[in-house]
Formats: C-alpha cells, structure tokens, sequence
C-alpha cells in the first residue's frame, strides 16, 4: 500500500480569469503564491516529490516541499486545449461550434487541434506507473493540474467514477492510497 497525495497547483491569471489552460507555461499568479503557502502548512510529508513540466507546478513545488527537489513528470503535463486555449466558456459558446459538441460529449470528444479524454487518460496513466517505478517510498506527493487529478481519479478508481467527480480546486490536496490495482480518495 503506497500513500499518494495529488496536489493541484496554485492560480495563475489565465486560472482567475476562468480562461481554459492547458499547455501554455505560465507563472503562478500572486493568488496562486499565497495558496501555495496556505497548502505548505496542511501539506502531508512525503518522501518524493513529482510534478508536472510547466511552471505553475515546478512552483507550487517548490513552495510547498521547499527541501526537495521533484522528479519531472511529462505525461503529466494538462490536456491540450487546443483550439479551446485561453479562452473563456462564454466566447466559445459564441464563437465555436466544436466547443458545444465536446460538451455534449461529456468532454469525451477530440478538442480539435488537441486530445480527447482518451488519451488524456492513457497518457497520465502512463505517467503515473513511472512515478511508481521511481519512488519505492511509502509516501509521494505529485504536484499536477486539475486535469491531470480528474484523469488519475476516474482511470484508476475501484468504482466508476465520472471525471468531474474529481475535481479539485487550486492547491487542494487529495489523499489517496495505491494498492497496486487501485487508486483510492481516501481524503480532500
């Protein structure tokens, strides 16, 4: 049994201006700074550290386990967007007809220009076995984006679990347990 602490990073702007980000690399915002410091105080121990590639996460990284220094990741990096980047529910209600179709999909559709939920899935799933094969600890922490943990959640859960069941908001951290078949939200 392994425990496992998925933590969402902190706020960037594009974050606090419900903008969709994916794979643009941005900084952390002065918002996402201070919950980075808020989350380092409820933060559990761990004994390695990962994350995703882009700086949001390299940061809040760095904030909340300031001792060490985390494995980067890349298959962990957000869902591409494509042509959903950096604009707003609103503006793609008016302006893209692909947007609507991909919500009636359940956001299971391809986003054009980026991926589908698919390989979303497989990909952070790859990501996460590598995490495992790098860390024989008991206890990992993986600081990644909000799509990254709704993937984990949903392709690795006993149950069935719909992806938006797992979202979490910026530096919320999700406590879970790995039992070598399962991932199990123990506590958010």
């Amino acid at each position: 049994m392994k425990e496992l602490y998925l933590i969402r990073h902190g706020a960037s702007e594009s974050n606090l201006r419900r903008l969709y980000l994916g794979r643009r690399d941005e900084p952390l915002s002065e918002t996402g700074i201070s919950q980075a410091r808020q989350a380092a105080l409820r933060a559990p121990e761990a004994d390695c550290v990962f994350c995703s590639p882009l700086k949001r996460c390299l940061q809040t990284a760095a904030i909340i386990y300031p001792d060490m220094t985390p494995q980067v990741i890349p298959e962990f990096i957000e869902i591409d967007f494509g042509v959903f980047e950096g604009r707003t529910h609103s503006e793609l209600m008016q302006n893209e007809p692909a947007y609507k179709v991909w919500l009636d999909s359940g956001s299971e559709a391809p986003i054009p220009g980026g991926e589908s939920m698919a390989q979303l899935k497989s990909r952070v799933k790859r990501g996460f076995f590598r995490m495992l094969s790098l860390c024989s600890a008991p206890r990992a922490a993986a600081v990644v984006h909000g799509g990254t943990i709704m993937a984990l959640l949903s392709a690795l859960s006993p149950q069935p679990h719909r992806f938006y069941d797992g979202f979490t908001q910026n530096c919320g951290i999700v406590s879970c347990r790995w039992d070598g078949v399962s991932l199990t939200a123990v506590s958010r």
